[in-house]
């Protein structure tokens, strides 16, 4: 029997979060701010983390709806998760 994966944890850079602290950032409830940044300037860790942890549909929605995202962070990544 094959036990489920545990989400991975990450230690989220000041420089990546430069107006809040990162000590306060709830992945869950702050799901939307914390795909955005990472969409636009994350590093490989940060999208991994990123991949691992929201689902499909939620990175979809970012994508459709934000409008923060660089046009050409938007565009790259509707190709990439267009699959």
């Amino acid at each position: 029997m094959k036990h489920p994966a545990k989400k991975p944890k990450i230690k989220f850079r000041q420089s990546l979060f430069w107006d809040t602290d990162v000590k306060k950032l709830d992945p869950k409830k702050h799901a939307k701010y914390i795909i955005e940044r990472i969409l636009d300037f994350g590093e490989d860790k940060e999208i991994r983390w990123m991949w691992l942890t929201y689902p499909r549909k939620i990175l979809k929605d970012v994508l459709k709806n934000s409008r923060v995202l660089h046009k050409q962070t938007r565009a790259l990544w509707q190709l990439i998760i267009q699959k």
